[in-house]
C-alpha cells in the first residue's frame, strides 16, 4: 500500500468520530464497530469482513498518540485528503479536479533532500529499516582457569572483537559530507508489497535491503555498512565453585544493538584444567592419601594438604582398611552462597616395591605371628547349590 493510500483514508470517518475525539471515544467507537462486523458474527459476509479490517486499520493508527499526531500532520499537509493542487505541483494535463501528482512532491525528494515521505511514514507505520531498534546478537567465548581458580573464584581479562557504530559516518554508511537518500523504490519504508492474488505480501526492499535508504557515496572506513569491528577487553569474574563446561551469561556485554536497541549478551564457557592432587565431586573436593601398612594397622595421625590453605591433621584409627574415605568438613569447594563443601580423603595402603633384609625379616616374623587366613571364607561353600 502506498503512502498516498494511507493519507487519503479518513480514519475518523471510518470510526464515525470527530477529529477532536479523545482516546476513550475512539476506543468506544472501535469496540462497537468491531463487535458488529467481526467475522465470527458475520460468517461468509465479505462486506463485513472488509469493514472489520478497515475499522481495525483505523484504530491501529488513531489509538497510538504518536501515529495519530503524524497522521493528522500528514493529512493537514495533503489538504485533509481533498487532493487540492498546491502551488508548484506538477500538472499532467488532466481536466480540472481530475489531476495526478506525486505524493513525494508534498515533502520534497531527490538530490539527497531530507524530509521525504519515507521519513514521515517510516516512523508512522513502523516500517523503517535503520530507525527500527534491533537487539544486538549474543556472543560466545571460552576461557580456561586452573582448578584452584575455579574453586576460589577469579577475575581474568577477556579480549573480544565486536561490531560498533562507525565513528567516521556515525552509522549512516555515507561518506563524510554526504547523506543517504530515501530509497526511490520503497519510498523509505524498507519494504515492498507483492500481489499474490487475494492478498499482498510485504517483503524487504531489494534496492535498499530493508534499510529504507540508499548510500551513493559510501563511507571509506566501513564501506557503507555503518559499523566497524573493534577489539575491547572485559574483566570477567569467574565465580567460586564454577564447574568445567559451565556457562556464564553476562547481560548486555554482547554485540551492541542497532537503532537504539539493547546490546546482546556474552556467553562465556569455562574450562577447568585438572589438578594433580584434587578432584571435584559436586561441592566436595576429593583427595587420595597414601599411608603405610603400619599406620593402617596401628593407627596414626597424618598430615593432609588443603586447597588454598595450610595442611590439616587427619586421625587414622587402628585397623583402617585400604580405600576407606574420611570426611574433613568445610575444606571443600566454595558454594554460591559462600559456604564450603567438604574434603573427602581416601586412604590407600602403600606397598613398597623393594624391601631391605631387616624389613623382610620383620614382615616374616609378623606373618608368622598373625594367625588365620584372610581368604579362607572365599572358598567355603563353593559349588553348593541353593
Amino acid at each position: 500500500m502506498s503512502a498516498r493510500d494511507w493519507i487519503e483514508k479518513d480514519f475518523y470517518k471510518v470510526l464515525g468520530v470527530p477529529k477532536s475525539s479523545d482516546a476513550a471515544a475512539i476506543k468506544k467507537a472501535y469496540r462497537s464497530l468491531a463487535r458488529k462486523h467481526h467475522p465470527d458474527a458475520n460468517s461468509g459476509n465479505a462486506s463485513s469482513e472488509a469493514k472489520f479490517k478497515e475499522v481495525s486499520e483505523a484504530y491501529d493508527v488513531l489509538s497510538d498518540p504518536a501515529k495519530r499526531r503524524e497522521y493528522d500532520e500528514a493529512r493537514s499537509l495533503y489538504g485533509s485528503g481533498g487532493g487540492g493542487v498546491r502551488p508548484g505541483a506538477r500538472n499532467t494535463g488532466a481536466p480540472a479536479g481530475n489531476f495526478s501528482f506525486d505524493i513525494n512532491d508534498l515533502f520534497g525528494r531527490g538530490g539527497g533532500q531530507a524530509g521525504g515521505v519515507g521519513d514521515l511514514f517510516g516512523g508512522l507505520f513502523n516500517r523503517g529499516g535503520r530507525s527500527a531498534a534491533v537487539k544486538g546478537e549474543d556472543l560466545e567465548s571460552e576461557i580456561t582457569v586452573s582448578f584452584a581458580e575455579a574453586a576460589e573464584g577469579v577475575t581474568i581479562p577477556l579480549r573480544l572483537t565486536v561490531s560498533e557504530t562507525c565513528a567516521t559516518c556515525h552509522g549512516n554508511g555515507a561518506k563524510p559530507g554526504t547523506m543517504p537518500r530515501v530509497c526511490p523504490v520503497c519510498a523509505g519504508t524498507g519494504t515492498t508489497s507483492r500481489n499474490l492474488g487475494g492478498f499482498g505480501l510485504a517483503e524487504p526492499c531489494a534496492e535498499c535491503h530493508g534499510s529504507g535508504q540508499v548510500v551513493d557515496q559510501k563511507c571509506p572506513t566501513c564501506a557503507g555498512a555503518g559499523r566497524t569491528s573493534v577489539q575491547r577487553t572485559l574483566q570477567i569474574r569467574v565465580p567460586a565453585g564454577v564447574a568445567d563446561g559451565q556457562r556464564i551469561r553476562l547481560k548486555g556485554k554482547g554485540q551492541p544493538g542497532v537503532g537504539g536497541g539493547l546490546a546482546g549478551d556474552l556467553l562465556v564457557v569455562v574450562h577447568v584444567t585438572p589438578d594433580r592432587l584434587f578432584a571435584r565431586n559436586g561441592d566436595n573436593l576429593t583427595l587420595t592419601v597414601p599411608i603405610t601398612f603400619a599406620e593402617a594397622a596401628l593407627g596414626a595421625t597424618v598430615s593432609v594438604p588443603i586447597l588454598g590453605g595450610p595442611p590439616v591433621s587427619l586421625k587414622v584409627p587402628p585397623g583402617t582398611p585400604s580405600g576407606r574415605t574420611f570426611r574433613v568438613r568445610g575444606k571443600g569447594a566454595r558454594r554460591k552462597d559462600g559456604t564450603l563443601g567438604d574434603l573427602l580423603v581416601t586412604v590407600e595402603v602403600a606397598v613398597p616395591s623393594t624391601l631391605s633384609d631387616e624389613a623382610r625379616m620383620a614382615l616374616e616374623q609378623f606373618a608368622a605371628a598373625v594367625p588365620g587366613d584372610p581368604r579362607a571364607g572365599l572358598f567355603s561353600g563353593v559349588g553348593d547349590t541353593a
